[in-house]
């Protein structure tokens, strides 16, 4: 299997749009090992630290800054560069965020998308598309057996909606306009809540508590209760990956969306993250808070069955093997033990492949 990974993006030109983002970083990485020729569009890099310029990504592909809510760049780019593959991730991905910037939060993950799919429809070289969106695009009613693909999409909150939308969006496209485009292949996917080393996003648990525990502070902790579907940010994206390898080969999937999430034993409490962190960390304390302004969902869970049924594919990290990837990274990075910090995430990335392609 792993073969077939190398096999299939070696030499191929891949477009990953929010390429500096922590998931686009990773995706970017691991494409680079398969000798993939990576283009990216992003509009800047979203946070500091950015595990983009930790790994030094710039110097190792075709870097685009630009909005992706400006159509003629975007159309520019597709017609000249000719991709192979477009791993649309480009979003403001933060729920926090989009109360504070509601037209900005629609704008970059609504109208973005929009202009890519009016693009797409005319496009005339054979090309595979992801489109990522959220777990989030379900309207939640604590559902305890998870989210299915075809269950009703919705969100209260701007970024829940916008993805919704962008879900809706899609189907709309697919159905009127990019079904008949021989040359176009396109999916899109929903992924749960991913954890990894390098993310430094505002408002998130982790990039929260290592960066307080980094200075022997206390986190204040929203919700310990919240129970979310943890997965390693690699597990996705090698659901991304498998995903767009059976678009290739099987057409009957063209269209559809796919669940990426990990099975209901691994939907743990946030209590359940800092107490195995503490296995590594040692002495970091936290307390309960309630700072926030907002509504969040106590639970939330994906039904997966689909990708595992057509791609073969599902979480394969234990929960404590996930979190000591996690962990070791940002003791790595806040110690400074590692100055070549590519060389050791792609070091993470061989740990995580044994265990993928064998488990």
């Amino acid at each position: 299997m792993k073969k077939n990974f190398q096999k299939f993006y070696s030499k191929k030109k891949i477009l990953i749009t929010g390429h500096t983002g922590f998931k686009g970083a990773w995706l970017t990485t691991v494409l680079l090992r398969n000798k993939a020729k990576i283009i990216g569009i992003s509009k800047d890099i979203p946070t500091n630290p950015s595990l983009y310029k930790i790994l030094r990504l710039e110097k190792k592909i075709k870097d685009y800054r630009f909005d992706l809510s400006n159509f003629e760049k975007l159309k520019k780019v597709l017609i000249s560069e000719k991709p192979d593959v477009i791993f649309h991730l480009a979003a403001q991905a933060i729920v926090s965020k989009s109360y504070k910037d509601p037209k900005k939060t629609w704008s970059s993950n609504l109208i973005s998308s929009l202009n890519l799919f009016e693009i797409l429809r005319k496009i005339k070289k054979n090309c595979l598309v992801v489109i990522i969106t959220s777990d989030k695009c379900y309207l939640n009613i604590e559902k305890k057996t998870g989210y299915k693909e075809g269950d009703r999409l919705g969100g209260n909150d701007h970024y829940s909606a916008s993805k919704a939308c962008t879900e809706i969006l899609f189907n709309s496209y697919f159905k009127s306009n990019l079904y008949k485009n021989l040359k176009l292949r396109i999916v899109t996917a929903r992924a749960g809540n991913v954890i990894g080393g390098g993310d430094w996003a505002d408002d998130r648990l982790i990039p929260d508590c290592v960066s307080k525990w980094s200075k022997n502070k206390i986190i204040k902790i929203r919700n310990p209760n919240s129970t979310r579907p943890w997965q390693h940010v690699l597990e996705a994206i090698y659901g991304y990956l498998s995903l767009a390898i059976e678009l290739q080969n099987n057409k009957k999937i063209n269209g559809l969306s796919f669940n990426f999430g990990p099975s209901e034993r691994r939907s743990k409490p946030v209590k359940n993250i800092l107490n195995e962190f503490k296995k590594s960390w040692k002495k970091i304390k936290w307390k309960y808070e309630k700072t926030f302004s907002f509504t969040e969902t106590n639970s939330l869970r994906l039904n997966s069955k689909l990708s595992k049924k057509l791609l073969n594919w599902e979480c394969k990290l234990t929960f404590s093997e996930m979190i000591s990837l996690v962990s070791n990274w940002y003791l790595i990075y806040y110690k400074k033990k590692n100055n070549d910090l590519f060389q050791f995430t792609n070091n993470q990335i061989d740990k995580f492949e044994k265990i993928f392609f064998k488990r």
